[in-house]
């Protein structure tokens, strides 16, 4: 090889080199969470503003349409439920206790307990509705914090410990849906705690949504190794699936918060947690079809996305409905 030659391989060499490096040195970092990467939206059309929950971080953001934080507050620890109440504020669960806090960072509810809770819900009395997972119990608080109402689910003298449930929702006929993670089941209890039906669900039930049709739309997490969500019908057949390899650009890790849109689309949030951070996106909106029209990364900001509530899709005064949540 002649001098020129060498010293031409040469330039180019340590022109690549280092190229190289930086390459595999920033893939690295965002796999151990390195990087001081920002949020961001994938869409072709789709856009929409957000309030979510970073279970890892305690915290809940909202976000803006193109994916920037608006307003954040931190005080959610292990927080994985979330709603938006009618009067704007935000209710969540905040690893053994519950808050709701207002816009400007008030809070105007505060239940604390020993046990560990990842369940609440306001009800349509002005109460609220919380589920101790540890303890085993399914709790109705007034206003002021008092529990007026108590559901056993467990023998006396038992604890349920960490994966006996995580989301839990009162249904308007008074019956209550709980997943029972650790069991890999669903149930559906009476207003006296006695169990009415039983919704097998292997890799452990986060989130569970009762449609206005009767059917019953379930995420899984990772205890299989299929984390997914399906709906199953009245009969327990399932009607609709999203397992974890058939989303195109998208790996399902662990299914967290859903909520059903009234365009008939689902949004989902996969749990980025147990070593999967920065793996794949965190929010994700199907259609029935199972095309992905919406896809949210968190970054570095936003760590382990367990629950979102689409902002844009919020009832509003004079038509106020459910939110499939």
């Amino acid at each position: 090889m002649n001098t020129l030659a060498l010293n031409n391989r040469k330039a180019v060499t340590a022109f690549l080199l280092p190229a190289f490096f930086v390459l595999a040195n920033l893939a690295a970092a965002e796999m151990s969470g390195g990087t001081n990467l920002p949020p961001r939206v994938e869409s072709a059309q789709t856009r929409h503003a957000f309030v979510c929950t970073d279970y890892t971080q305690g915290k809940v953001f909202i976000i803006s349409a193109r994916g920037q934080i608006e307003w954040e507050y931190d005080g959610a620890t292990n927080c994985n439920d979330l709603w938006v109440l009618p009067n704007g504020n935000f209710l969540f669960n905040t690893g053994h206790g519950i808050k709701e806090v207002t816009r400007e960072k008030k809070v105007v509810f505060d239940y604390e307990s020993a046990s560990e809770i990842y369940a609440c819900q306001r009800l349509a009395n002005g109460n609220t509705f919380i589920g101790e997972c540890s303890a085993g119990r399914l709790l109705e608080a007034n206003p002021a914090g008092q529990i007026v109402k108590e559901i056993k689910l467990l023998p006396p003298g038992t604890n349920g410990g960490h994966l006996f449930m995580r989301n839990a929702r009162q249904l308007a006929n008074g019956n209550y849906l709980v997943t029972h993670y650790g069991p890999q089941v669903v149930r559906e209890y009476d207003p006296t705690g006695t169990i009415l039906r039983e919704i097998p669900a292997a890799g452990g039930p986060h989130s569970v949504v009762r449609l206005p049709n009767g059917n019953t739309l379930i995420s899984c997490g990772d205890l299989s190794g299929n984390p997914r969500v399906v709906e199953v019908d009245a009969a327990g057949k399932t009607v609709w699936q999203v397992a974890s390899n058939e989303l195109a650009g998208v790996q399902l890790k662990f299914m967290a918060g859903l909520q059903r849109l009234p365009n008939g689309n689902t949004l989902m949030a996969n749990w980025l947690g147990h070593k999967q951070f920065g793996t794949t996106a965190d929010l994700i909106e199907v259609t029935p079809d199972k095309q992905v029209v919406w896809k949210f990364y968190g970054g570095d900001k936003i760590r382990t996305v367990s629950n979102a509530v689409l902002l844009d899709e919020l009832p509003d005064e004079t038509a106020r409905g459910e939110i499939l949540h």
